[in-house]
């Protein structure tokens, strides 16, 4: 059973609890497809019933994290099945169990608003959308939010992804010259132009009207046909 203590797995080489970011980075990105999912159904067909599950299940995956074991959490699991032949990197247990608290709460005020009282509130988005970026965040890029405010409460020694937490001067195959930015910036106008204007109403747009079509003489019925009887 959980213990503060005792969070996370012991691995030699490590003063601090850790636990494998591969998996839960894999984790992270198989809530986020299905989150993504249930957000665009219930905002596109007013309809809750799927996402009243799969908040369920996502409230009941972090507790199991949290208050159980990380290696019994079904997310986990999954993830740990997909990256099982990868080289473990190990994080700190601390500012991950820290960062799940979050999504924790995040999911409880969920299943309050949408499975227990039905509440119509934009509330329900916001919250939506923030869970989806930190998902986004460590599934795309590696970066944990929530583990990022952690040195805030606690300034203990962390073992972050990628050695983020150790200050140093940065490789140049990852330095980021003015004309990358320039592109990445023209790219990003050119693209939120487009589906911008994708998703405007056709309004000027108006349904093809049927052309009458003419037909032989004493063929057609009286009305059906365009140029004459």
């Amino acid at each position: 059973m959980w213990n503060s203590k005792n969070f996370g797995e012991s691995v030699a080489g490590y003063e601090m609890r850790v636990l494998n970011e591969r998996e839960a980075r894999a984790g992270a990105g198989i809530l986020f497809a299905f989150a993504m999912l249930s957000f665009m159904k219930s905002f596109l067909t007013h309809d809750f019933a799927f996402t009243k599950i799969f908040v369920t299940f996502f409230m009941v995956d972090f507790l199991i994290r949290i208050f159980v074991n990380p290696k019994y959490a079904p997310s986990l699991i999954m993830g740990r099945f997909f990256v099982s032949n990868q080289r473990p990197e190990y994080v700190g247990a601390a500012q991950k169990r820290f960062a799940w608290s979050i999504g924790l709460t995040l999911a409880i005020v969920m299943f309050l608003l949408i499975v227990v009282f039905e509440v119509m509130t934009p509330i329900k988005i916001i919250i939506c959308i923030v869970c989806l970026v930190l998902l986004f965040s460590e599934s795309a890029f590696g970066i944990c939010l929530g583990c990022k405010l952690y040195p805030i409460f606690n300034k203990n020694a962390l073992q972050c992804a990628g050695d983020s937490c150790e200050l140093k001067a940065k490789e140049p195959i990852q330095e980021i010259s003015t004309t990358q930015y320039a592109i990445a910036i023209l790219a990003i106008i050119i693209f939120g132009t487009l589906t911008y204007l994708a998703f405007q109403p056709k309004s000027n747009l108006t349904t093809p009207q049927s052309t009458p079509q003419k037909c032989a003489s004493g063929k057609c019925a009286p009305g059906k046909c365009g140029g004459g009887m």
